[in-house]
């Protein structure tokens, strides 16, 4: 278990969900990925992420789905990609990341609260 944090802590991360609207392969990063533009909404806007998704999703796969991001880190260089959101996982049993989403639609750029 992880060391306890506040609840100031908590709202500092801020979790928001967004709609891919563009996925490729990523061949030019170290692990197998995928690249993405991501539709958080008016006040986010769209941006780019990475994921090291490839065991469980192909890219035409992804357009449309509903994805959670944290969106207030700051940008990081992914070989030649400015990732600018951290999109979010859980790994399965085999260590593949399987994508943290909701499980109803939501409006693009909605809190996690």
């Amino acid at each position: 278990m992880s060391d306890p944090i506040s609840f100031d802590d908590y709202m500092k991360v801020d979790i928001r969900t967004g709609t891919i609207i563009e996925a490729e392969p990523f061949p030019e990063a170290r692990k197998p990925a995928i690249k993405m533009r991501i539709d958080f909404g008016d006040e986010i806007g769209v941006k780019k992420s990475s994921a090291q998704i490839t065991v469980h999703y192909k890219p035409e796969e992804l357009i449309g789905r509903q994805v959670m991001a944290v969106v207030n880190f700051p940008p990081r260089q992914i070989g030649p990609l400015m990732s600018e959101v951290l999109t979010l996982g859980f790994e399965d049993e085999q260590g593949a990341i399987v994508l943290a989403a909701t499980d109803k639609k939501v409006p693009n750029g909605k809190r996690l609260i």
